[in-house]
């Protein structure tokens, strides 16, 4: 049993090629270690004193589902006011963090097309908003 009260997941699009997968897990758990700090363990040192940047202090869990998973999560994540990151279609299109953007900034919300999404917060919330997911498996 995890001794953790929360929850970091990842929910990926089942589509996605293997590369989108890896490349979107990347992107989208950068926001979550961004505004949330405070889950970022201390940095790893080998027995040659080489000292490695800090990871998670707790396990990402990675999820995958339809499209229509996806859009479900998302509007379950705004309704409990959880912050979250996304990742569309659009941003395998772009080459620049100001293009990624404008791609999002150019749809509304209930259009977005999801590749993943991750979010971080009470296990109880979180579990609530990945309901019809599935670990990747």
């Amino acid at each position: 049993m995890s001794s953790f009260d929360t929850k970091i997941a990842v929910l990926l699009r089942d589509d996605l090629a293997s590369w989108q997968r890896l490349n979107v897990t990347a992107f989208l758990v950068s926001g979550i270690a961004h505004v949330t700090p405070e889950l970022m363990g201390a940095p790893y040192e080998d027995a040659d004193g080489t000292q490695y940047l800090p990871m998670f202090g707790q396990p990402v869990l990675v999820f995958s589902g339809t499209a229509d998973v996806l859009t479900a999560a998302h509007a379950r994540a705004l309704g409990r006011g959880l912050r979250f990151s996304i990742f569309t279609d659009e941003l395998f299109h772009t080459g620049n963090d100001a293009d990624n953007r404008a791609a999002v900034r150019a749809v509304p919300g209930e259009k977005l097309a999801l590749a993943g999404m991750a979010v971080h917060g009470p296990k109880n919330a979180v579990d609530k908003i990945l309901k019809g997911a599935a670990l990747h498996g």
